[in-house]
């Protein structure tokens, strides 16, 4: 529908024209390229309520549109309207009995509402009727793989994209169903024979390089994703997925290198910004990374990751005053970040702001009570400040949570140790030493003194394999 708008500010005022519309309640009109566009708007927003208002709008000025009452029945079967959704089909079936899209829309909502032997049944019979079937074989695909029949979705999808090798979506499901089946490398000749048939076809050796990079076989991918940006230089997306390819292999400057050309093959990103920052970082190279981190929050200020990139190159450099003010920044944006609570709660620490430091791992725990290395490092800071009985506290929690963790018991028996709490002390390290003997190393490079303590040798010899 876009085609029909000759630049965004257009759409943008055919949407406004639409909303003034709804909020004085006075009919405008518009025509059925129009009202297409903003139930197309609606629908891509995920915004069906105001889709379906666009709809009924429609049908009062088009009447006799059958396509818009198609329309409404897939937007009222999205919204979970499922019956309302038949009756409104049915009414457009009496009349176009060989509509494809009668059969298509009857098939959407039997899958919407799990009845997938039908789905499948009346997508088949929309074959029948309709000249573009690569759609109908997407959505069959869809029904199989929503059943849980994912090798019948591979068969569809494979179907979908030899008919249109561009169908985007078809080529994600049908990578997302090959890893669930395992059969991805049995798959690969399927997509090498396009390339094949058509080496000048960039979309081709795109879904090539797609497979290989799932396969993990980077350098491959890579391959494949130049050959598609020598037949269509401006290919920003294989571009992208070239640049993380080389960032997997550890080769960060060949990866600046395709980051840059998509630059170059586009609009600024401060996305794509951040990588750049991001490799150079990898490289050790602090300027250069905190230059690109800058460029991205010029151009996106809550672009958290850069802030946060920020934080770790002044971390790094060992700046903790001024990483703990980007890793706030980061912080604040994302709150639901592991990453960034521990980050800060290390850099608070640093600069001895011990209450934030405990509070941040504390909100680090909350967000991920199974990551072990928190507690550990939020109760170290409580021992070293002589709180033993609340750091031990912190650990035992993390034992209710992560039973077969043996280094929270070595922790727990070197904290119990320092209070004074032998007897318990020792009923820790025995369930450590059975989880995991070779750990107890850990116990004496953290605390080297308890190595004096005999008692606690010998018991050690004695699970001494």
């Amino acid at each position: 529908m876009k085609d029909n708008f000759d630049d965004h500010s257009e759409e943008l005022e055919l949407i406004n024209r639409f909303e003034q519309m709804l909020g004085s309640s006075e009919p405008a009109f518009f025509d059925l390229n129009d009202f297409e566009y903003i139930i197309d708007h609606y629908t891509a927003n995920f915004d069906y309520k105001k889709a379906i208002i666009a709809c009924d709008s429609a049908i009062a000025q088009y009447p006799f549109s059958n396509e818009l009452l198609i329309d409404k029945a897939q937007l009222l079967a999205m919204s979970g309207s499922f019956e309302e959704a038949l009756t409104l089909i049915e009414q457009v079936a009496e009349v176009e009995t060989e509509n494809p899209d009668v059969y298509l829309t009857r098939g959407i909502i039997f899958t919407q509402r799990s009845d997938f032997r039908d789905a499948v049944d009346q997508f088949k019979k929309a074959l029948a009727f309709a000249d573009d079937r690569d759609d109908i074989f997407f959505n069959i695909g869809l029904a199989y793989q929503t059943w849980g029949k994912f090798n019948s979705a591979i068969k569809y999808y494979r179907k979908c994209i030899v008919l249109n090798i561009e169908n985007e979506a078809a080529m994600q499901e049908i990578i997302y169903c090959m890893e669930v089946t395992g059969t991805m490398r049995e798959q690969l000749p399927f997509f090498q024979e396009f390339v094949d048939n058509d080496p000048y076809s960039y979309v081709a050796w795109f879904n090539l390089g797609n497979v290989y990079n799932k396969l993990g076989i980077y350098d491959k991918a890579i391959a494949a994703y130049d050959y598609a940006t020598i037949i269509k230089p401006d290919f920003i997306t294989a571009y992208n997925n070239m640049a993380n390819a080389y960032v997997f292999l550890g080769e960060y400057t060949k990866a600046i290198e395709a980051f840059n050309a998509m630059l170059e093959q586009g609009t600024p990103s401060a996305e794509v910004y951040c990588n750049i920052g991001e490799c150079y970082e990898k490289l050790n190279q602090w300027d250069l990374s905190r230059r690109y981190y800058q460029k991205s929050v010029d151009l996106d200020p809550e672009m958290d990751e850069a802030w946060f990139g920020i934080g770790v190159i002044l971390d790094a450099q060992g700046k903790w005053y001024e990483a703990v003010h980007f890793f706030k920044k980061a912080v604040n944006l994302y709150e639901d970040s592991v990453d960034y609570w521990v980050a800060l709660a290390a850099a608070e620490y640093h600069v001895g702001h011990v209450v934030s430091a405990l509070e941040s791992y504390a909100r680090a725990a909350e967000i991920q009570p199974g990551d072990k290395d928190i507690y550990l490092n939020w109760s170290i800071i409580l021992y070293e400040q002589g709180n033993f009985d609340e750091a031990t506290e912190i650990i035992l929690n993390a034992i209710d949570i992560q039973p077969d963790e043996a280094e929270l018991y070595y922790r727990a028996c070197a904290y119990m140790l320092s209070a004074g709490n032998y007897k318990e002390a020792y009923n820790y390290l025995e369930n450590a030493l059975i989880l995991d003997f070779d750990k107890h190393k850990l116990l004496f490079e953290f605390f080297p003194e308890l190595e004096s303590q005999r008692a606690l040798s010998r018991l050690i010899d004695q699970y001494r394999k």
